[in-house]
Protein backbone atom coordinates (compact mmCIF):
# COMPACT_ATOMS: atom_id res chain seq x y z
CA UNK A 1 0.00 0.00 0.00
CA UNK A 2 1.12 3.51 -0.42
CA UNK A 3 1.59 5.82 2.28
CA UNK A 4 0.33 9.01 1.06
CA UNK A 5 -3.21 10.06 2.13
CA UNK A 6 -5.61 9.61 -0.85
CA UNK A 7 -4.06 6.06 -0.83
CA UNK A 8 -4.34 5.43 3.04
CA UNK A 9 -8.03 6.55 3.46
CA UNK A 10 -8.89 3.81 0.80
CA UNK A 11 -7.19 0.90 1.85
CA UNK A 12 -7.14 -0.52 5.22
CA UNK A 13 -4.06 -1.75 7.15
CA UNK A 14 -5.79 -4.50 8.47
CA UNK A 15 -7.16 -8.10 6.48
CA UNK A 16 -10.29 -9.12 6.93
CA UNK A 17 -10.82 -12.62 6.55
CA UNK A 18 -13.74 -13.50 5.40
CA UNK A 19 -15.45 -17.04 4.19
CA UNK A 20 -17.39 -14.53 1.38
CA UNK A 21 -14.79 -12.69 0.04
CA UNK A 22 -16.88 -9.54 -0.89
CA UNK A 23 -14.89 -6.30 -1.92
CA UNK A 24 -16.92 -3.82 0.74
CA UNK A 25 -17.04 -5.01 4.21
CA UNK A 26 -20.90 -6.05 4.80
CA UNK A 27 -23.67 -4.91 7.32
CA UNK A 28 -23.42 -6.86 10.21
CA UNK A 29 -27.18 -5.70 10.75
CA UNK A 30 -26.88 -8.21 13.95
CA UNK A 31 -27.95 -7.63 17.34
CA UNK A 32 -25.97 -10.65 18.53
CA UNK A 33 -23.53 -13.38 17.47
CA UNK A 34 -24.46 -17.00 17.54
CA UNK A 35 -22.19 -19.60 19.20
CA UNK A 36 -21.95 -23.43 18.53
CA UNK A 37 -21.96 -24.30 21.55
CA UNK A 38 -20.66 -23.43 25.50
CA UNK A 39 -17.11 -24.20 25.00
CA UNK A 40 -16.88 -21.37 22.17
CA UNK A 41 -19.06 -19.27 24.50
CA UNK A 42 -16.75 -19.88 26.94
CA UNK A 43 -13.83 -19.44 24.44
CA UNK A 44 -15.08 -15.23 23.67
CA UNK A 45 -15.21 -14.56 27.59
CA UNK A 46 -11.13 -16.45 27.46
CA UNK A 47 -10.26 -14.08 24.74
CA UNK A 48 -10.68 -16.53 22.10
CA UNK A 49 -13.87 -14.58 19.93
CA UNK A 50 -13.62 -11.09 18.66
CA UNK A 51 -17.72 -10.26 19.22
CA UNK A 52 -20.49 -11.63 21.28
CA UNK A 53 -23.39 -8.34 21.14
CA UNK A 54 -23.16 -5.58 18.94
CA UNK A 55 -23.40 -3.00 21.75
CA UNK A 56 -19.74 -4.68 22.78
CA UNK A 57 -19.04 -4.75 19.83
CA UNK A 58 -19.14 -5.63 16.02
CA UNK A 59 -16.88 -5.61 12.74
CA UNK A 60 -18.71 -2.38 11.52
CA UNK A 61 -17.77 -0.29 13.87
CA UNK A 62 -14.22 -1.91 14.70
CA UNK A 63 -13.50 -1.11 10.97
CA UNK A 64 -14.43 2.87 11.41
CA UNK A 65 -12.62 2.75 14.25
CA UNK A 66 -9.64 1.52 13.29
CA UNK A 67 -9.60 3.27 9.51
CA UNK A 68 -9.67 6.57 11.26
CA UNK A 69 -7.09 5.39 13.76
CA UNK A 70 -4.71 4.80 11.13
CA UNK A 71 -5.83 8.12 9.16
CA UNK A 72 -4.36 9.61 12.63
CA UNK A 73 -1.45 7.44 12.89
CA UNK A 74 -2.58 6.47 16.60
CA UNK A 75 -2.27 2.56 17.71
CA UNK A 76 -6.15 2.24 18.10
CA UNK A 77 -9.15 4.03 17.81
CA UNK A 78 -13.00 3.43 18.91
CA UNK A 79 -16.39 4.41 17.52
CA UNK A 80 -19.28 5.37 19.40
CA UNK A 81 -22.74 7.37 19.01
CA UNK A 82 -21.98 10.76 18.16
CA UNK A 83 -18.98 13.40 18.64
CA UNK A 84 -20.20 14.02 22.11
CA UNK A 85 -19.92 10.96 23.47
CA UNK A 86 -17.12 10.34 21.76
CA UNK A 87 -15.40 13.37 23.95
CA UNK A 88 -17.64 12.11 27.17
CA UNK A 89 -15.56 8.36 26.66
CA UNK A 90 -12.27 10.54 26.01
CA UNK A 91 -12.81 12.64 29.32
CA UNK A 92 -13.78 9.86 31.43
CA UNK A 93 -10.72 7.76 30.59
CA UNK A 94 -8.59 9.86 32.09
CA UNK A 95 -10.60 11.93 34.80
CA UNK A 96 -13.41 10.99 37.64
CA UNK A 97 -15.00 12.31 40.14
CA UNK A 98 -12.73 15.35 42.35
CA UNK A 99 -10.32 15.75 39.02
CA UNK A 100 -10.23 18.92 37.09
CA UNK A 101 -9.70 20.01 33.42
CA UNK A 102 -8.78 23.35 31.79
CA UNK A 103 -10.17 23.89 28.59
CA UNK A 104 -10.23 26.26 25.35
CA UNK A 105 -12.99 28.77 25.84
CA UNK A 106 -13.39 29.42 22.13
CA UNK A 107 -14.83 26.09 21.13
CA UNK A 108 -18.44 24.33 20.01
CA UNK A 109 -20.91 25.22 22.28
CA UNK A 110 -22.30 21.14 22.84
CA UNK A 111 -18.65 20.74 24.47
CA UNK A 112 -18.49 24.09 26.30
CA UNK A 113 -21.88 22.48 28.08
CA UNK A 114 -20.65 18.70 28.36
CA UNK A 115 -17.56 19.89 30.13
CA UNK A 116 -18.99 23.06 32.07
CA UNK A 117 -22.95 21.28 33.34
CA UNK A 118 -23.15 17.44 32.56
CA UNK A 119 -19.33 16.57 33.87
CA UNK A 120 -20.23 19.21 36.91
CA UNK A 121 -22.64 16.95 38.29
CA UNK A 122 -19.95 13.87 37.77
CA UNK A 123 -17.71 16.02 39.93
CA UNK A 124 -15.31 17.17 37.45
CA UNK A 125 -14.83 20.13 37.53
CA UNK A 126 -13.76 22.72 34.36
CA UNK A 127 -11.86 25.95 34.07
CA UNK A 128 -12.46 27.72 30.40
CA UNK A 129 -9.32 29.82 29.76
CA UNK A 130 -7.86 31.09 26.17
CA UNK A 131 -5.24 28.93 24.89
CA UNK A 132 -4.14 31.95 22.63
CA UNK A 133 -1.84 32.73 25.65
CA UNK A 134 -0.62 29.71 27.45
CA UNK A 135 0.39 32.03 30.09
CA UNK A 136 -3.58 31.28 31.09
CA UNK A 137 -3.51 27.70 30.93
CA UNK A 138 -1.01 27.24 33.05
CA UNK A 139 -2.37 29.76 35.34
CA UNK A 140 -5.49 27.64 35.16
CA UNK A 141 -3.98 24.60 36.03
CA UNK A 142 -3.94 23.39 39.58
CA UNK A 143 -2.75 19.98 41.76
CA UNK A 144 -5.93 18.24 40.51
CA UNK A 145 -5.84 18.96 37.00
CA UNK A 146 -5.35 16.22 35.14
CA UNK A 147 -6.51 16.95 31.36
CA UNK A 148 -5.77 19.45 28.82
CA UNK A 149 -8.61 19.92 26.31
CA UNK A 150 -8.95 22.35 23.39
CA UNK A 151 -9.92 21.80 19.54
CA UNK A 152 -7.20 21.98 16.32
CA UNK A 153 -9.20 24.46 14.61
CA UNK A 154 -12.04 26.37 17.10
CA UNK A 155 -15.66 26.20 16.52
CA UNK A 156 -17.21 29.15 14.47
CA UNK A 157 -14.14 31.26 14.68
CA UNK A 158 -11.09 29.26 13.40
CA UNK A 159 -8.26 29.79 15.58
CA UNK A 160 -5.65 27.18 14.95
CA UNK A 161 -4.32 26.03 18.09
CA UNK A 162 -0.69 25.59 19.07
CA UNK A 163 -0.55 21.87 19.28
CA UNK A 164 3.31 21.62 20.19
CA UNK A 165 3.22 23.86 22.74
CA UNK A 166 0.06 22.50 24.47
CA UNK A 167 2.35 19.19 24.16
CA UNK A 168 5.19 20.72 25.78
CA UNK A 169 3.06 22.32 28.23
CA UNK A 170 0.85 18.86 29.44
CA UNK A 171 4.82 17.44 29.90
CA UNK A 172 5.77 20.16 32.32
CA UNK A 173 2.90 19.21 34.51
CA UNK A 174 2.33 15.47 33.70
CA UNK A 175 -1.26 15.86 31.95
CA UNK A 176 -2.90 14.26 29.30
CA UNK A 177 -4.10 16.21 26.47
CA UNK A 178 -7.63 15.87 24.42
CA UNK A 179 -8.06 17.64 20.95
CA UNK A 180 -11.25 18.06 19.12
CA UNK A 181 -10.08 17.52 15.38
CA UNK A 182 -13.07 17.94 13.59
CA UNK A 183 -12.53 20.63 11.64
CA UNK A 184 -9.41 19.83 10.13
CA UNK A 185 -9.34 16.12 9.59
CA UNK A 186 -5.98 13.76 9.36
CA UNK A 187 -5.99 15.35 6.17
CA UNK A 188 -5.09 18.72 7.08
CA UNK A 189 -4.01 17.75 10.57
CA UNK A 190 -2.93 14.71 12.87
CA UNK A 191 -2.76 16.05 16.53
CA UNK A 192 -1.93 12.33 18.01
CA UNK A 193 1.59 12.49 15.91
CA UNK A 194 1.93 15.78 17.33
CA UNK A 195 2.43 14.20 20.93
CA UNK A 196 -1.49 14.70 21.63
CA UNK A 197 -2.86 11.53 23.66
CA UNK A 198 -6.28 11.55 22.26
CA UNK A 199 -7.79 12.95 19.16
CA UNK A 200 -11.68 12.96 18.91
CA UNK A 201 -13.95 13.79 15.79
CA UNK A 202 -17.61 14.11 15.25
CA UNK A 203 -17.88 11.72 12.34
CA UNK A 204 -21.09 12.89 11.80
CA UNK A 205 -18.90 15.92 10.25
CA UNK A 206 -16.16 15.35 7.44
CA UNK A 207 -15.56 11.80 8.64
CA UNK A 208 -18.61 10.56 7.15
CA UNK A 209 -18.97 13.92 4.50
CA UNK A 210 -22.65 13.53 3.54
CA UNK A 211 -24.96 14.30 6.34
CA UNK A 212 -26.72 11.49 6.62
CA UNK A 213 -25.30 9.49 10.02
CA UNK A 214 -24.69 10.62 13.45
CA UNK A 215 -21.84 9.43 15.01
CA UNK A 216 -17.90 9.93 16.71
CA UNK A 217 -14.53 8.63 16.85
CA UNK A 218 -11.94 8.61 19.40
CA UNK A 219 -8.16 7.45 18.41
CA UNK A 220 -5.11 7.61 20.91
CA UNK A 221 -2.79 5.46 23.33
CA UNK A 222 -3.68 1.68 23.15
CA UNK A 223 -4.22 1.85 27.13
CA UNK A 224 -6.19 5.07 26.76
CA UNK A 225 -8.55 3.56 23.92
CA UNK A 226 -9.10 0.40 25.92
CA UNK A 227 -10.71 2.76 29.05
CA UNK A 228 -12.94 4.80 26.22
CA UNK A 229 -14.09 1.56 24.81
CA UNK A 230 -15.35 0.14 28.51
CA UNK A 231 -16.90 3.41 29.08
CA UNK A 232 -18.74 3.55 25.48
CA UNK A 233 -20.15 -0.38 26.22
CA UNK A 234 -21.11 0.31 29.75
CA UNK A 235 -22.86 3.44 28.97
CA UNK A 236 -24.74 2.42 25.99
CA UNK A 237 -23.11 5.00 23.60
CA UNK A 238 -22.23 2.13 20.85
CA UNK A 239 -22.89 3.02 17.16
CA UNK A 240 -25.18 1.11 15.31
CA UNK A 241 -23.66 -1.06 12.88
CA UNK A 242 -25.53 0.28 9.69
CA UNK A 243 -24.05 3.70 10.62
CA UNK A 244 -20.65 2.56 11.10
CA UNK A 245 -20.78 1.00 7.54
CA UNK A 246 -22.26 4.19 6.31
CA UNK A 247 -19.38 6.11 7.74
CA UNK A 248 -16.77 3.86 6.65
CA UNK A 249 -18.45 4.35 2.86
CA UNK A 250 -17.94 8.22 3.25
CA UNK A 251 -14.25 7.80 4.87
CA UNK A 252 -12.92 6.55 1.68
CA UNK A 253 -14.03 9.81 -0.32
CA UNK A 254 -12.70 11.92 2.18
CA UNK A 255 -9.25 13.09 0.80
CA UNK A 256 -11.17 14.37 -2.86
CA UNK A 257 -13.76 15.78 -0.64
CA UNK A 258 -11.45 18.32 1.52
CA UNK A 259 -9.43 19.01 -1.20
CA UNK A 260 -12.08 20.13 -3.57
CA UNK A 261 -13.78 21.78 -0.38
CA UNK A 262 -10.88 23.37 1.11
CA UNK A 263 -9.73 25.24 -2.25
CA UNK A 264 -13.39 26.80 -2.67
CA UNK A 265 -13.21 27.89 1.50
CA UNK A 266 -9.89 29.61 0.59
CA UNK A 267 -11.27 31.24 -2.42
CA UNK A 268 -14.50 32.22 -0.54
CA UNK A 269 -12.42 33.50 2.17
CA UNK A 270 -10.29 35.81 -0.14
CA UNK A 271 -13.54 37.07 -1.64
CA UNK A 272 -15.19 37.96 1.98
CA UNK A 273 -12.56 39.38 2.93
CA UNK A 274 -12.58 42.06 0.34
CA UNK A 275 -16.15 42.53 0.84
CA UNK A 276 -16.95 46.34 1.49
CA UNK A 277 -20.08 45.00 3.38
CA UNK A 278 -18.02 41.91 5.45
CA UNK A 279 -16.73 43.73 8.60
CA UNK A 280 -14.15 40.62 9.18
CA UNK A 281 -13.63 37.57 7.48
CA UNK A 282 -11.73 34.45 9.95
CA UNK A 283 -9.77 31.81 8.00
CA UNK A 284 -6.95 30.45 9.11
CA UNK A 285 -5.14 31.52 5.82
CA UNK A 286 -1.49 31.75 7.36
CA UNK A 287 -1.65 28.04 8.55
CA UNK A 288 -0.99 27.00 5.02
CA UNK A 289 0.06 29.08 2.16
CA UNK A 290 -2.61 26.33 0.16
CA UNK A 291 -5.59 25.75 2.21
CA UNK A 292 -6.57 25.10 5.02
CA UNK A 293 -9.97 23.29 6.19
CA UNK A 294 -13.37 23.90 4.50
CA UNK A 295 -15.35 26.40 7.28
CA UNK A 296 -15.19 30.28 6.85
CA UNK A 297 -16.79 32.28 9.12
CA UNK A 298 -17.58 35.98 8.64
CA UNK A 299 -19.08 39.25 10.69
CA UNK A 300 -21.55 41.08 8.21
CA UNK A 301 -21.35 44.81 8.59
CA UNK A 302 -23.51 47.19 10.37
CA UNK A 303 -25.27 47.82 6.50
CA UNK A 304 -26.49 44.08 6.58
CA UNK A 305 -29.99 43.20 8.14
CA UNK A 306 -28.75 39.29 8.96
CA UNK A 307 -32.13 37.97 8.72
CA UNK A 308 -32.87 39.21 5.56
CA UNK A 309 -29.29 38.08 4.55
CA UNK A 310 -30.40 34.65 5.92
CA UNK A 311 -33.60 34.85 3.67
CA UNK A 312 -31.43 36.07 0.19
CA UNK A 313 -29.97 32.86 0.27
CA UNK A 314 -31.52 30.55 -2.68
CA UNK A 315 -30.02 27.09 -2.81
CA UNK A 316 -27.40 27.27 0.12
CA UNK A 317 -29.17 25.46 3.09
CA UNK A 318 -29.65 27.01 6.64
CA UNK A 319 -28.69 23.76 9.24
CA UNK A 320 -27.22 23.69 12.44
CA UNK A 321 -24.32 21.43 11.40
CA UNK A 322 -21.63 21.53 8.86
CA UNK A 323 -19.68 19.74 6.73
CA UNK A 324 -21.60 17.72 4.18
CA UNK A 325 -20.98 18.17 0.31
CA UNK A 326 -23.07 20.89 -0.18
CA UNK A 327 -22.37 24.22 1.15
CA UNK A 328 -24.55 25.09 3.98
CA UNK A 329 -24.69 28.44 7.11
CA UNK A 330 -25.81 28.55 10.45
CA UNK A 331 -26.04 31.03 12.87
CA UNK A 332 -24.13 30.22 15.70
CA UNK A 333 -24.93 32.45 18.60
CA UNK A 334 -28.78 31.09 17.91
CA UNK A 335 -27.53 27.52 17.35
CA UNK A 336 -24.47 25.66 18.30
CA UNK A 337 -23.40 28.34 20.83
CA UNK A 338 -26.62 29.34 22.40
CA UNK A 339 -25.57 27.05 25.53
CA UNK A 340 -22.57 29.58 26.40
CA UNK A 341 -23.79 32.88 29.08
CA UNK A 342 -24.32 35.99 26.14
CA UNK A 343 -21.27 37.64 28.10
CA UNK A 344 -18.90 34.64 26.93
CA UNK A 345 -19.95 35.20 23.20
CA UNK A 346 -19.82 39.06 23.46
CA UNK A 347 -16.10 38.28 24.70
CA UNK A 348 -15.23 36.13 22.03
CA UNK A 349 -16.61 37.65 19.52
CA UNK A 350 -19.93 35.30 18.45
CA UNK A 351 -22.74 38.36 17.99
CA UNK A 352 -25.25 37.99 15.63
CA UNK A 353 -23.59 39.11 12.74
CA UNK A 354 -21.94 36.19 12.74
CA UNK A 355 -22.60 33.67 10.41
CA UNK A 356 -20.28 30.29 10.28
CA UNK A 357 -20.25 28.54 6.33
CA UNK A 358 -19.37 25.20 5.21
CA UNK A 359 -18.45 25.08 2.04
CA UNK A 360 -19.10 22.30 -0.11
CA UNK A 361 -17.89 20.74 -3.21
CA UNK A 362 -19.92 23.13 -5.90
CA UNK A 363 -18.32 25.55 -8.39
CA UNK A 364 -16.36 28.16 -6.20
CA UNK A 365 -17.73 30.91 -8.57
CA UNK A 366 -21.24 29.98 -8.16
CA UNK A 367 -20.69 29.69 -4.08
CA UNK A 368 -19.23 33.35 -4.12
CA UNK A 369 -22.03 35.11 -6.07
CA UNK A 370 -24.37 33.19 -4.09
CA UNK A 371 -23.60 35.05 -1.21
CA UNK A 372 -22.28 38.51 -2.71
CA UNK A 373 -26.14 38.12 -4.31
CA UNK A 374 -27.40 37.27 -0.49
CA UNK A 375 -25.48 40.04 0.86
CA UNK A 376 -26.54 42.84 -1.94
CA UNK A 377 -30.23 41.79 -1.09
CA UNK A 378 -29.80 42.41 2.98
CA UNK A 379 -28.47 46.11 2.92
CA UNK A 380 -30.51 48.32 4.70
Amino acid sequence: MGEKFETEVLHSRKKQKREIKSKVTPIYQTSAFKFDNLEELEGYYQGEGNYLYSRVGNPNTDELGEAVAALEGAPAGVASSSGLSAILAGVLSVARSGDHIVATDDLYGGSYHLLKEELHELGIETTFTSFSDLKSVEEAIRENTVLLYTESITNPLLRVEKLEAIVELAKKYDLFTLVDNTFATPYHCKPFILGIDLVVHSATKYIGGHSDITAGVLVGREELISKARAKIVNLGANLSPFEAWLTCRGLKTLAVRMKTQSENAKRLAEAMQNHQFVAKTYYPFSANPENFGAMVTIELDKHVDVSEFFRSLTWVKIVPTLAGVETTVSHPLKTSHRALPPETCAELGITNEVVRISVGIEHYEDIIVEFENAIKKALN
